[in-house]
């Protein structure tokens, strides 16, 4: 056997090796990507609850505070 068969054969199964963790690799690459995905998604419905429940506590708290400032105005004018 020849030292250039034996150089081929030694860099045929690195090469094995190599694609064989490319195709591992890549298929961890998308299992991440689809679990960002999924947790971008979660975050998003979060954020659309949180601020409608923003919006819905300013539409409370406005008539609130200025009943509040009402009141207090008019029991300085009794005073």
């Amino acid at each position: 056997m020849e030292w250039a068969m034996v150089l081929v054969i030694i860099l045929s199964v690195f090469l094995a090796l190599f694609l064989a963790l490319a195709i591992v690799l890549v298929v961890l690459l998308i299992k991440v990507t689809k679990q960002i995905k999924s947790v971008t998604g979660a975050a998003e419905r979060t954020a659309l609850k949180f601020e409608s429940a923003a919006a819905n506590a300013a539409t409370f708290t406005s008539p609130i505070a200025l009943a509040k400032i009402v009141k207090s105005f008019i029991n300085d004018r009794k005073k």
